[in-house]
């Protein structure tokens, strides 16, 4: 007879036995090093999406119009933006009696002038230049804006670079004679920052929002932080536990520049990371 070679039931029990608790051992062992791993994973993550955020605010507020920050409340900072800026031509071209070219000063209302540098992106008519801002009151109240009607490109010629025709004829603000003059976008004159977070954390995700909202207008007085579409304003930061801004004008040796201190906390799968990001402010017009 042959002799039957096998498996008994009891022997495949027992090595079923075997592999279970070697399997929990196993898991046991590995399990803390794959949570640890995911966890520094999801904080690599965050704080990637915090410095971005904090990035994005802070290139912001060094390219503003000089004295343009305005905190309306810790969760709410306005703004200023600029998309160029260059010099104009302050007085006649001595030496070109013929096309001496045409120039702004502090004594006679103008609506048109050369400019010397060449803008570095487009401006168009529905920009506006900013000559001299000294403070916030006077930008926001419209003093110190020039509504841009044309932009004429002339480069090579004697005059200057570019030639811009304004809607309104004006003087330059008395006493300044920088030469310097920012551009300022047409469809968007302001830009504040609002954080809509309460420090509530819920499903180990924070619930809060940072929020960009933008205004083709500038409004001489604020009642408050402007009010968020979440459906359309354009989102920063999501998964907020906190965040706040602190905002000094006068924080340069000179008292001639300002420093804003952003702080941002987001939470998300239990892991959380605060950030916190300085950014000066030249103040000089």
């Amino acid at each position: 007879m042959r002799r039957q070679h096998g498996f008994t039931l009891v022997e495949l029990i027992v090595v079923m036995v075997l592999i279970g608790i070697i399997g929990g051992v196993l898991a046991l062992q590995v399990g803390p090093t794959i949570q640890g791993y995911l966890m520094v994973e999801r904080r690599a993550t965050l704080t990637s999406l915090a410095d971005t955020a904090l990035r994005k605010v802070a290139t912001d507020v060094r390219s503003a119009v000089p004295n343009s920050l305005r905190l309306i409340t810790s969760q709410c900072l306005e703004l200023v933006p600029t998309v160029d800026g260059g010099r104009y031509r302050a007085g006649p071209d001595l030496d070109n009696s013929a096309n001496p070219g045409l120039f702004l000063d502090p004594f006679e209302a103008k609506t048109t002038f050369d400019v010397l540098s060449t803008f570095t992106n487009p401006v168009t008519a529905a920009d506006a230049i900013v000559i001299g801002n000294q403070n916030t009151e006077d930008l926001y109240s419209g003093t110190n804006v020039f509504e841009i009607r044309s932009v004429t490109n002339t480069s090579g010629a004697t005059t200057g670079e570019h030639r811009i025709e304004l809607e309104a004829a004006k003087a330059l603000p008395a006493g300044y004679d920088g030469g310097r003059f920012v551009v300022v976008p047409g469809g968007q004159r302001s830009v504040t920052y609002v954080c809509m977070a309460d420090n509530k954390v819920q499903d180990g995700k924070g619930t809060g929002t940072l929020y960009r909202v933008t205004s083709a207008t500038l409004s001489p007085t604020v009642t408050g932080c402007p009010a968020v579409s979440p459906a359309t304003t354009p989102i920063v930061a999501t998964h907020v536990e906190s965040c706040g801004f602190v905002y000094s004008p006068n924080q340069g040796a000179t008292q001639e520049s300002g420093f804003a201190q952003l702080r941002l906390r987001l939470t998300n799968g239990g892991e959380s990371v605060s950030l916190t990001m300085g950014a000066h402010v030249v103040n000089v017009p």
